[in-house]
């Protein structure tokens, strides 16, 4: 399901809020001053009381959603390099397949990794380019599966066909871990509690100031800005392959560098357009 901020600039959003927290504390220094004549000393510690007390819960919310969007942010990283290490021992494993079947077995593993290195460049709101090359990889799936049936096929009582099964197995796992990982983030309901929690903040800390005379201190705004640049980091952590933090592609792109020179390609002959083989029989 689209959420309604999820595809919005982060610095947008950011802004959004510096203004909307500024506006917030300004209305509440007002308010503050025009109840300032009935206010007695009491109803200023009950104020100082409820500020400490909106700030605690600030506080609290912006950690619970920074723990979470760091999480996502873990598990995608991790996802990365798992789905590399089972391209890779699928690849290592096609030794195990007959002879006729492994060279196309390799060409097809690098096509597949190809296509998952393309898939690593667009961001998530590339949703048409995004289903596209996920489509070509889920048949060069099959075509994988296939060509380990086939050896499976060739001689039912080897061992060894199975490991490459099993590897063509784990490599499809690790594809929907993360392909799952990336539509992981924080939901919007907790955004919007934080926005709201925010806008409460600055109005009581205006209100505050206007109830005991005085205008916003610099250290009030200075605090606001300090949340603001927190929020963007939550939100760019949150939002993959885009934004000043990014998970490293270092494990997929090492694979295919060390696959191309393991193939003996050149660079004119790395990912380019990548065309799917499909199994054929084969027979011993």
């Amino acid at each position: 399901m689209n959420e309604l901020l999820y595809d919005v600039n982060s610095g947008l959003i950011a802004g959004v809020l510096l203004l909307s927290m500024a506006l917030a504390i300004e209305l509440g220094h007002r308010l503050g001053l025009r109840s300032k004549g009935s206010a007695n000393e009491a109803t200023r510690d009950h104020i100082s009381g409820i500020q400490s007390s909106i700030l605690g819960i600030l506080a609290l919310l912006l950690g619970f959603t920074f723990s979470l969007s760091l999480q996502r942010f873990d598990s995608r990283s991790e996802a990365v390099v798992e789905e590399a290490n089972a391209i890779g021992t699928a690849y290592l494993r096609v030794q195990l397949l007959p002879a006729a079947m492994r060279a196309e077995v390799r060409a097809l593993l690098r096509d597949y990794l190809d296509l998952r290195v393309q898939a690593s460049v667009l961001t998530a709101v590339d949703r048409t380019e995004r289903q596209d090359l996920l489509a070509k990889a889920g048949h060069a799936q099959n075509a994988l599966w296939g060509y380990a049936v086939q050896a499976l096929e060739v001689d039912p009582n080897a061992y060894t066909p199975t490991l490459f099964a099993e590897s063509v197995n784990q490599l499809i796992d690790n594809f929907g871990k993360r392909d799952a990982a990336l539509s992981r983030h924080v939901p919007e309901v907790v955004l919007l509690l934080l926005y709201g929690t925010f806008l409460m903040t600055g109005a009581i800390v205006g209100f505050g100031t206007g109830i005991a005379g005085h205008r916003p201190s610099m250290v009030s705004y200075v605090l606001v800005v300090l949340i603001v640049v927190l929020v963007f980091i939550i939100l760019d952590l949150d939002r993959p392959r885009r934004g000043l933090i990014e998970v490293s592609q270092k494990s997929l792109l090492d694979l295919q560098s060390s696959i191309a020179a393991d193939a003996g390609l050149t660079n004119a002959q790395k990912p380019g357009a990548v065309t799917l083989r499909l199994p054929r029989k084969v027979t011993q």
